[in-house]
């Protein structure tokens, strides 16, 4: 049962998925902040404890749509849920239900394993997408606003005593 387009991800799709996150990050207006390699991507999928896992599109042996997803915990359900990185489709095979594919394929995967929640975060113009996830049944967390520490913040809050 499934979309026989979509798969767990393999070693070998591992530069394109690349190819597809850092189009991604040009799609959200960041390309400059994306440092991501085939090394890395490969050693977190594929190590024998994975912390990341990875779904794939693929239309006539290519792939075209990429979902990269972690494990998160709800301490208020008392179960993990899955946090969804990245998912991005090429747009030439935007509207073609892949989008929609991978979403029902990471469901299914907290649904046969007991995960609480399926989330993800959108940004805030992105429209098309927003209106994708709410006709899907998502709702957005409002009243909630992500905080992140990074670069310089982090090592100087990591530095502290």
């Amino acid at each position: 049962m499934g979309d026989e387009r979509i798969r767990r991800a393999r070693e070998t799709d591992v530069p394109a998925m690349v190819a597809l996150v850092h189009e991604l990050a040009e799609y959200e207006r960041a390309p400059q902040d994306c440092h991501l390699t085939g090394e890395q991507l490969h050693d977190v999928l594929f190590r024998p404890e994975p912390k990341l896992f990875g779904h794939v599109a693929e239309v006539d042996g290519e792939v075209v749509g990429v979902a990269l997803w972690f494990l998160n915990f709800s301490t208020w359900r008392g179960t993990h849920g899955v946090y969804l990185e990245d998912l991005y489709v090429r747009p030439t095979q935007r509207g073609s239900g892949l989008g929609k594919a991978l979403l029902v394929t990471l469901a299914r995967e907290c649904v046969a394993n007991g995960y609480g929640r399926l989330e993800w975060s959108v940004l805030d113009w992105n429209e098309p997408a927003i209106g994708f996830y709410k006709s899907l049944g998502a709702r957005p967390m409002d009243g909630w606003t992500v905080f992140r520490l990074d670069d310089r913040a982090l090592a100087e809050l990591g530095a502290q005593d």
